[in-house]
């Protein structure tokens, strides 16, 4: 018969719970994502970093060349740790929509990728420096920041408009604005008596009135 664990065995659980409790609640939290157009194609990161109040301290975009959707999330996770390791953080939790570098980060799916190989074993490395380190999955729409970051980063590459809003409406073209302007008639040309600084090929309308007498 087996025997029930002892009061201090679950003293230590307990301590254990609490201080992976207390480590997450002071974590940094980066929402990373990235993506290629093409596949591979253009691709890109974004990440946003929050501490641990939820304020946005940094963030960060980079084009990075013709790439994988893959090799671009590792991009986007290298960049993070790198920026948490050089500030000094210590805790990290790192958010992230791809399913597939969630679960290699976590040992539950095998790096087979010649690409994605080096990408994961710096990774690794990198996140073992932390002193609490968790990576979780989250749906796309939770992570619509850094989307929209790593798609900045190729529009601004492509040289692409940047992308509005649906609810944003386009600005309304003004029409010209009208104004007053005095000319003389002179050897049969019309010499406006200010400068009128209008742009070449410009049509204006005239209204002819009678001179004034002195």
């Amino acid at each position: 018969m087996s025997k029930p664990p002892s009061a201090n065995r679950g003293a230590r659980l307990f301590a254990d719970a609490a201080a992976e409790s207390n480590a997450l609640a002071a974590a940094y939290r980066a929402n990373i994502d990235g993506g290629s157009r093409g596949n591979p194609g253009p691709a890109s990161y974004g990440v946003v970093i929050r501490d641990p109040r939820g304020e946005i301290v940094a963030k960060l975009k980079k084009y990075i060349g013709r790439m994988t959707n893959n090799v671009a999330e590792y991009y986007g996770l290298i960049a993070a740790l790198d920026y948490a390791q050089s500030h000094g953080i210590r805790a990290l939790r790192v958010e992230s929509d791809s399913e597939l570098l969630v679960r290699q980060m976590r040992g539950q799916y095998k790096v087979k990728s010649a690409e994605l190989r080096p990408l994961f074993e710096r990774s690794r490395k990198m996140s073992h420096a932390f002193a609490s380190f968790k990576i979780e999955h989250v749906y796309r729409e939770q992570n619509a920041e850094a989307d929209a970051l790593a798609n900045e980063a190729l529009d601004e590459t492509s040289g692409a408009p940047p992308r509005t809003k649906p609810d944003t409406p386009a600005a309304k073209p003004q029409p010209p604005r009208s104004r007053k302007v005095r000319a003389r008639f002179r050897n049969g040309v019309l010499v406006p008596l200010a400068p009128l600084d209008l742009p070449e090929g410009s049509e204006v309308e005239l209204k002819i009135e009678p001179a004034s007498k002195p």
